[in-house]
């Protein structure tokens, strides 16, 4: 799924398309999956956002047009045989495209979003000033889960998924698998440090770009952060510090990779 390097890395290139332009019709066939896009319908694009995961388009009138991209959404400037909404703006299209078509769009009024939850209880942005230790650690202290529980649920940090919170643990030398109550403060200020290295060096490189090649950003153009991961998708290979094979196991649902003598898992 698109995390927040990738996200941010979308609203950098869709704002010169979007901004200042005037939205003519949002075509799609899913209504239940897109909502109430009709309202975007005519509406001026006046900014693009970012909250988590979320893209945010600021439009006229007091509407804002939500988007989430889902496992396998992205815009592209091409038509593509997965693309599931055509945007029609004065001067070109553009297109979601969503293969697994997990990517959702609402229309909303500006700040009401009583039909996405998600984006109720989001916690701070690790790459703002929000993103503040004494929260964080309080956060940790107060709860039983493990770490890479912790950091997929959003609260502590909105954006994180499961590329970087292996990455992150992995740099702060933490078993995915320790509680968030068992920690040192030590042990924390390494994890809120490693959290804000690891996105601002992947938002950096455009992103990760794996395998399978699902996200690109909308020109076309992959991420590169991929070649530092140093855990994920690397289960079997040498630990890039000591040489010890990455291992992978599913904790909630979700793989994990680590190193088991670096991170003590």
């Amino acid at each position: 799924m698109p995390e927040l390097p990738e996200v941010e890395n979308t609203r950098r290139k869709l704002l010169p398309l979007f901004l200042g332009k005037k939205l003519l019709r949002l075509e799609h066939q899913d209504p239940g999956r897109y909502r109430h896009t009709e309202r975007a319908q005519g509406q001026v694009v006046e900014e693009i956002l970012r909250r988590g995961k979320f893209l945010l388009f600021a439009l006229t009138e007091g509407w804002e047009m939500v988007v989430h991209l889902g496992m396998t959404g992205g815009f592209r400037l091409e038509a593509t045989p997965h693309a599931r909404v055509v945007f029609r703006l004065e001067d070109q299209e553009v297109f979601f495209h969503d293969p697994r078509r997990f990517g959702r769009i609402w229309v909303v009024k500006k700040g009401d979003y009583r039909e996405i939850p998600l984006l109720l209880r989001l916690g701070p942005e690790p790459l703002s000033q929000d993103f503040r230790f004494p929260e964080f650690w309080l956060g940790l202290k107060g709860s039983q889960k493990p770490l890479k529980a912790l950091l997929l649920d959003q609260r502590l940090a909105a954006g994180v998924g499961n590329i970087y919170a292996d990455e992150a643990l992995f740099r702060a030398r933490l078993s995915p698998f320790r509680r968030g109550r068992d920690l040192s403060q030590g042990e924390a200020e390494r994890l809120f440090v490693a959290i804000r290295t690891v996105l601002a060096e992947a938002t950096a490189l455009g992103g990760s770009t794996l395998s399978d090649r699902t996200y690109q950003q909308p020109d076309g153009l992959p991420g590169s952060f991929q070649l530092r991961h140093a855990v994920y998708g690397r289960t079997g290979l040498p630990c890039p510090v000591c040489g010890e094979p990455i291992a992978r196991k599913t904790l909630g649902g979700r793989g994990t990779h680590f190193c088991p003598r670096c991170q003590g898992a």
